[in-house]
């Protein structure tokens, strides 16, 4: 079973949150704030915070300044992950990712299947890595963002987190990129 390493250091990463929306503004975002709450409690920085609309060339803009940033490791979304016509975040995410983290959204959709049963079919969760910085798109509502975070990318994010997790794979992101 995976268990926290004590011998471990904690390495905190700076994290960016993008809430994909074309209604909510600061005042309002709700699954926003509570990402930002949950990644300060576990010891990690916030270190960039936005709003943008439901459109898949401004998220795309965002994802790649944020993935140019050197001081951001990890960008977390919430929104736009359903499948009505305004919903382009995992496209957007497609467009940028090097490599896919597949297993992210299967595993969020197994977990999130025991709590919403079949509904959970209409969520596109996705994850994956470009340019060194891990990228995780979540569903807008803020149970899913509670749900993606506490039961899967807070453990991933723990450098104790045994037997392994991503925080010692940053690192080795960028290998292929040696070899050019």
């Amino acid at each position: 079973m995976p268990k926290i390493d004590e011998s471990r250091p904690f390495l905190p990463v700076n994290i960016a949150i993008l809430t994909v929306s074309d209604t909510r503004t600061e005042a309002d975002d709700k699954s926003g704030r509570n990402l930002a709450d949950m990644i300060v409690r576990d010891g990690h920085k916030v270190a960039a915070k936005k709003i943008v609309r439901d459109d898949q060339a401004a998220i795309v803009a965002q994802l790649k300044a944020w993935i140019a940033d050197p001081l951001i490791d990890v960008v977390i979304s919430t929104g736009g992950t359903g499948v009505t016509g305004r919903d382009v975040t995992p496209e957007a995410f497609h467009q940028v990712y090097e490599k896919e983290i597949a297993g992210f959204g299967e595993l969020f959709r197994y977990l999130s299947y025991q709590k919403v049963g079949t509904s959970t079919i209409q969520s596109r969760a996705t994850s994956g890595v470009a340019g060194g910085t891990y990228l995780f798109a979540l569903p807008g509502s803020p149970s899913a963002c509670r749900d993606g975070w506490e039961d899967i990318i807070r453990h991933q994010l723990d450098n104790r987190h045994r037997p392994c997790n991503l925080v010692e794979l940053m690192p080795r992101l960028q290998e292929h990129r040696a070899a050019e």
